[in-house]
């Protein structure tokens, strides 16, 4: 594989999450949304396949030589490689069936089993999160325009206070086991939203906290996790407490914490 050009590869990322998020916008406005079964059960839109369609062949073009993992795609995959592309292109499917517009555009490089850069793009409610090529990480806001860059406002995780954490919880995954991790925990504010936003909203100084005790993919986090990591956060294995790492086997992650420097970890 060549050295990968990273401000290239941010640009693309960005361009075709928005691309994308046009297409699922256009989906998202109408009154049949396509919503389908896939195998496992799990729904799938019009708006999932169009704008994997969209991201997949926009990174074939311009990065052929990276290996590319997609939800959508994903039983096509024999991964054996720690560099990858990995893509979600719409986060947060049932918020979107719902027309709660906490869903995400995900694109994310792993680079050595981590996330290294991301782009998080929630279309509905014009917002966008991304790693800067050289270091650190930003939320664009202005009209996102796919070739041109609006404001970028430089972005890191808050000081948490331990005694009045924000934590921010699953919105269509919550249960019980995850309210009782809270509840060990001196909670002054628990949100809750959808989709890969609640990396972000850690990133930003929004939350201090994103406990996940259930099921979650590698494209589901990677680009959420490489936005919060390059603010300043971390994203642990729950049970290890080692940085969550991207490459599995089956793409499955296990529990994972997302987090704020300075937010106690309670043990197992």
């Amino acid at each position: 594989m060549s050295e990968i050009d990273r401000t290239a590869l941010v640009s693309a990322m960005r361009r075709l999450s928005i691309e994308a998020g046009h297409a699922i916008m256009e989906v998202y406005n109408r009154d049949d949304l396509g919503v389908r079964e896939k195998a496992d059960t799990s729904p799938v839109t019009e708006a999932d396949e169009a704008a994997d369609a969209l991201i997949s062949a926009g990174l074939r073009a311009e990065f052929a030589d990276i290996p590319l993992v997609t939800e959508e795609q994903a039983s096509t995959h024999d991964l054996d490689v720690t560099t990858f592309l990995i893509v979600d292109p719409l986060d947060g499917t049932k918020e979107f069936i719902k027309r709660r517009g906490d869903f995400t555009v995900n694109i994310a490089l792993v680079e050595d089993g981590v996330p290294t850069l991301g782009v998080v793009y929630a279309p509905a409610k014009s917002r966008m999160f991304l790693t800067n090529a050289d270091g650190g990480a930003s939320e664009e806001s202005g009209d996102f325009d796919p070739d041109t860059v609006g404001s970028l406002k430089p972005i890191e995780v808050a000081t948490p206070d331990p005694q009045a954490l924000r934590v921010v919880a699953s919105k269509s995954h919550r249960d019980q086991a995850t309210d009782d991790y809270i509840n060990q925990y001196n909670v002054a504010d628990l949100v809750s939203a959808g989709s890969s936003l609640k990396f972000c909203l850690v990133a930003v100084g929004e939350a201090d906290f994103y406990p996940r005790l259930g099921p979650t993919m590698e494209w589901d986090t990677a680009a959420g996790h490489a936005v919060l990591s390059a603010a300043g956060g971390v994203v642990l294995d729950k049970a290890t407490q080692e940085v969550l790492n991207y490459g599995k086997p089956s793409f499955r992650n296990p529990f994972f914490l997302a987090l704020a420097p300075g937010v106690p970890v309670v043990p197992e």
